[in-house]
């Protein structure tokens, strides 16, 4: 009996270990510093007319206001999907729009959030989604500057309000008209 109580001690440390260090590599949120940052939100566009199937970007520009550099500048998008209310299913996130590429170099650990890093005072960093309409509808894409990924390194505009807006967006049915050119294999809008 004791032998057995060792082995599963044995077991369950290594286990410990092993999952301290899954995922490897430091800490998205290490040692964030705490404070406000100014920015300013110069661009922010999405088409708010949109057909099923036809490939749209969400654009974002952020400039740093401030006269300090901003810790890792980070933006959080949310309505590209929808929850669902059926019963039993594994996962009841349904998207509203696939998101095809989102911003370069900005994939996080975070749900819908994408940061670009540290940003100097004056810098603009340009935000891009390639997103794809999957469903018919009215909806209200959000979304929210961040100077970090923790909490402690906060965004403000120039007041003191929170970098946030939203679009209200209408996608119809009618799929966007297009074929592919039997010459060139190039899709043609028509």
């Amino acid at each position: 009996m004791r032998g057995l109580r060792g082995s599963a001690t044995a077991f369950f440390a290594l286990g410990a270990a092993l999952a301290a260090g899954c995922g490897g590599g430091e800490r998205q949120d290490a040692d964030e510093p705490r404070g406000n940052w100014t920015v300013d939100v110069v661009q922010a566009s999405f088409p708010t007319e949109q057909r099923l199937a036809e490939q749209v970007a969400l654009r974002l520009r952020v400039r740093n206001a401030d006269s300090k550099p901003i810790p890792n500048l980070a933006v959080t998008v949310d309505g590209f999907s929808r929850r669902s209310e059926q019963a039993g299913l594994a996962d009841p996130s349904r998207p509203v729009w696939v998101i095809d590429d989102g911003p370069r170099g900005g994939t996080t650990a975070y749900t819908n959030t994408w940061a670009l890093g540290r940003v100097k005072a004056g810098e603009v960093k340009e935000f891009v989604w390639h997103v794809t309409p999957v469903k018919a509808g009215r909806f209200e894409v959000k979304y929210r500057v961040a100077a970090g990924l923790d909490g402690r390194a906060k965004a403000v505009l120039a007041g003191g309000r929170r970098p946030a807006g939203s679009f209200a967006v209408a996608v119809s049915r009618k799929p966007d008209d297009a074929r592919v050119d039997p010459d060139t294999g190039q899709v043609v809008r028509d």
